[in-house]
Order: structure tokens, then sequence, then C-alpha cells
């Protein structure tokens, strides 16, 4: 184990227990609107339902990609990702989750289904715009990935229209397909379903709960290892399990990688760095220190949604390509690394991999270029993007209890406040499956969505095919808290993260 200052002990701690006080609020905030539908048609009684739900969650964590862990993390400032152990990294963490959290548990108190997903986003928008603001020279705005920003926008927009349309056409398919009145009337008082719907409505509780702990669950563990990584790099900095083939698949991409690139620094008038040994691309041995932070600032610059490029980021990504060459030579797995080298790697893998991504997406590559420079990305993923089996049952059971524990509130809002007339079995199967298809879909993507905003509107959908009518009041207060969640967190997270900036400086926190 590493040496840890009280300070950084502190931090550490405090930084922990928000982020999973920050999944016990998702929990109870949008994990209920799983359980909503299976007892407000009677299929399960509140207490074996929160608790059936609380541990589909669990295995939805504990079997996730984690793609949507580092997808939430690639929306931070590059800067601050890759010194996330320093004050403004400590900043920027208490910032995100502090104001994530006080959003929440506002919307839930009013029993509110807003957006967990929209929180943590509006935050990390807030710390990257407050970011660009206070560095002298940056341009305002270009804190922010602006590019993931717009595909996690796009998929938390398109997906309550998605809820909203097709949970209704769904309901109207079943109409005309299943000869089974009672699936479409209101249930009877104090009566469960027939064992048929009773199966599929506890089935369809199942999936969307496992599907929100797949999805919703990695939130909290992208944020817990930034944390880590940051306090305890030589544990936490890249996956010190991976051995074998993986380590010297790094090594042949690596060196098939650094000839491309050297092509292209040759090509654009800069000195060609040759990486096809541990000591060649590293040209003379060496970078000096000074000239390693220019390579790791002018990859940074890159990274923002304004940066260009040119002969100088092609050299810069050439020179960490090749320090990551230095650091795995001779090595057949990382715990072979020493605790020093451990860091470094892991930011030279996460700049060079960032600049590949946005060189790729900017058709820089193709044919076998492309090939090659996406297969070394993916070996570098794995050194990188894992999350430990502590904190995926640390995340669950905070998800978990929080779901028992908070749960009604929003049930009572999906169950009995969006429509006029009593959810029926359908309706309640409607909404539920496309929640569950609709996530899962998004978490093989990698794209942080929003359970609440899917279910609400699956409900709502169902409502409006069937026309049971709306409740105008709900639907206005709901679609003001979604209106208002971003624009508020944006908020909270730059005014949090310029105060944070100012107590670490206070405390001397570098």
């Amino acid at each position: 184990m590493e040496d840890v200052t009280a300070l950084s002990f502190i931090g550490l701690a405090l930084a922990l227990l928000l982020a999973f006080g920050f999944e016990f609020v998702n929990g109870f905030h949008d994990t209920a609107n799983a359980v909503a539908t299976v007892i407000y048609t009677r299929t399960l009684p509140a207490t074996p339902a929160v608790i059936w739900s609380g541990m589909m969650n669990l295995l939805g964590v504990l079997v996730s990609s984690g793609a949507v862990a580092f997808g939430i993390v690639a929306l931070l400032p590059v800067e601050l990702v890759i010194h996330a152990g320093s004050g403004p990294g400590y900043a920027m963490v208490f910032a995100m989750l502090v104001s994530a959290i006080i959003w929440n548990v506002g919307t839930w108190w009013r029993g509110l289904p807003a957006s967990s997903s929209h929180t943590l986003i509006g935050a990390i928008m807030g710390v990257g715009l407050m970011n660009s603001l206070i560095t002298p020279g940056r341009v305002f705005g270009d804190g922010v990935n602006w590019g993931k920003v717009q595909d996690t926008v796009v998929a938390l927009l398109i997906s309550p229209v998605i809820g909203f349309v097709v949970a209704g056409a769904l309901l109207l398919l079943a109409k005309v397909l299943i000869k089974y009145p009672a699936l479409f009337k209101e249930p009877p008082a104090n009566q469960p379903p027939p064992w048929p719907i009773r199966t599929l409505l506890f089935l369809t509780c199942t999936g969307v709960s496992f599907a929100h702990g797949s999805n919703d669950g990695q939130k909290g563990m992208g944020l817990i290892m930034l944390i880590l990584v940051g306090v305890l790099p030589g544990v936490y900095a890249v996956d010190l399990g991976l051995s074998g083939k993986p380590v010297q698949q790094i090594l042949s991409s690596n060196k098939d990688v650094g000839a491309i690139i050297d092509k292209r620094v040759a090509a654009a008038g800069g000195v060609m760095l040759a990486a096809t040994s541990p000591a060649a691309g590293i040209g003379a041995a060496a970078s000096s220190a000074s000239a390693q932070d220019q390579d790791e600032a002018t990859i940074s610059d890159f990274l923002k949604s304004s940066g260009k490029l040119d002969a100088a980021v092609f050299a810069a990504v050439a020179a960490k390509n090749a320090e990551i060459l230095k650091f795995l030579a001779g090595k057949t797995a990382l715990s072979q690394l020493p605790k020093t080298d451990r860091k470094p790697l892991r930011t030279d893998t996460y700049l060079v991999s960032g600049a590949l991504d946005k060189m790729t997406k900017n058709k820089v590559f193709s044919g076998a270029e492309l090939a090659a420079i996406k297969t070394y990305r993916a070996s570098l993923d794995r050194l990188t993007k894992f999350i430990p089996v502590w904190v995926k049952i640390g995340i669950a059971f905070a998800l978990g209890l929080g779901t028992m524990i908070g749960w009604k509130r929003i049930v009572v809002t999906v169950g009995s406040k969006i429509g006029k007339a009593h959810l029926t079995y359908g309706q309640g199967a409607s909404a539920e499956l496309v929640a569950y298809a609709t996530i899962q879909g998004a978490d093989l993507l990698g794209l942080p969505v929003s359970t609440t905003h899917i279910l609400s509107s699956g409900v709502a959908g169902t409502m409006a095919a069937n026309h049971s009518g709306l409740q105008g009041k709900t639907l206005r207060d709901i679609l003001l808290a979604w209106v208002l969640t971003l624009p508020v967190c944006v908020f909270m997270g730059s005014l949090l993260f310029a105060a944070g900036l100012l107590l670490v400086a206070k405390l001397g926190i570098g």
C-alpha cells in the first residue's frame, strides 16, 4: 500500500463517501421507477418488490462492462482527469457529487422523477466551464468535451421520446395480438393479477432493475476510479492483474502505431521518432521533464473542442507513444512495473488513446492504418479501463439500499399521478419492456441514459395510447424539473468548483 498523508486520506474518505452517497440517492430516486408498475398493478407488495429490485440492481452492477463509467470520465476536462489527485482534482469531484446529490434529494422530496444522469452531466459541464473561465489564456468552454457531451445529451433526449412513442405503440399492438381482456383492465382492488400476468410483470420489473444497475450504477464507479487513481496511483492507475498475451498485444500494436505516427511526423516536417525499440522512440532517453510536460500540454490542447491537428500534435503523440513502449519494454505483467511508473503510464495511455480517437473521428486514418489504430486503442483500454470487484459491490449495495429505503415518493408519482386512470397490467408491462430494451441498448453503446425519463415517459405514452388521460399538473412539474436539471446543475457545479478551488488553495493542497 502507498504512503498517504492524513489530509489525502481524509479527502479520499470524503470523496468515496460522497460517491457512494450519490448512488444511494440514485437508488431511491431512479430505481424506484422500476418497482412502481409492479406495486401499482398489485403484482408484488411493496417490501418484497423493493428488496428484489435492489438485488437485481446489485447483479446488474456486478456484471456491467464499465463502458458507461469511463464514458462519464471522458466528459471531464483532460487536465483535471490526468491530475485527479491534485487540489483541483478534489475540487472537481466534490463539486460534481455535491451538486448531483443536492438536486436529486430536492426533486425526490417533491416526488418528481428527475434524472440522476442529467444532474451528474450538468455538474460536469459546470466544472468544465468554470475551469476554462478561470484558467489564463483559455477560451471559455474549452474545458468541456463537447463531442462526448453531445453524444450523451442526444441519448438522454431521445430516450424519453422512445419511451413515450414505443411504449404506447407496444400497448396498442398488444391489444390487437393478445386476446386477454384482463391484461388491459384496471386491476381489481386488493387482488394480485392472474399468474401469467404476474409472471410477466415480475420479469419486466426484474429486467428494468437489472438494466438500471448495469447502466446507472456505472456512473458512480467511474468517479470512484478517478478518486482512487488520483490518491493511490500505485495500486489503481493500471490493471495490475493484466499479464501475458494482452501485454504483448500492447507492445506489438505500439510498434505498429508508432511507425504510422512517425510517418505523419515526417510528412509534417517534424523529426521522425522510430518507435521500434525501447530506446529508439524516446530519443536520447530522453525527453526532459519539461519536454514531457510540453507534450502533455500539446495533446491536452488538441483534445479540447477547439483543438487543431498539426505537426506538433503528431510529434507529441509519437513521443508519448514511445514512452508507453519504454515503460512496458521487457514486462510480461503490469504488476512488474515500479510503482512510480504506473501513474505516468496511465497518463500517457489516456492522452495517446484520446488523441488517436479524435484523429480517427476526423478521418485522419483509413484502411490498414485505421484497423491498426483501432486494435491498439482496444488493447490500451484493457490497461486502464477496469473496475475492481469491491467497487462494484460497494456501488451495488448503495443502489440497493437506497431503493429499499426511499422508494415511496417516486413510486407514488409514477404509479398514480401521471395518468388519470389506474395503471393496467398491459400498461405497466409495455412501459417496462421498452425501458429495459432501451437501457440495455444504451449500455452496450456505453451511453448513460435516464431510467427515470424512459419509464416515466413510457407510462405517459401508454396512458395516451389507452385514452386514459394525463394529469396536466404532474406532467408540468415533471417537465419543469427535467428542463431545469441541466442549467441548475451546471450553475451549482461551476459555483462549487470555484469554491472548492479556493478551499484547497487555503489548505495548501497542490
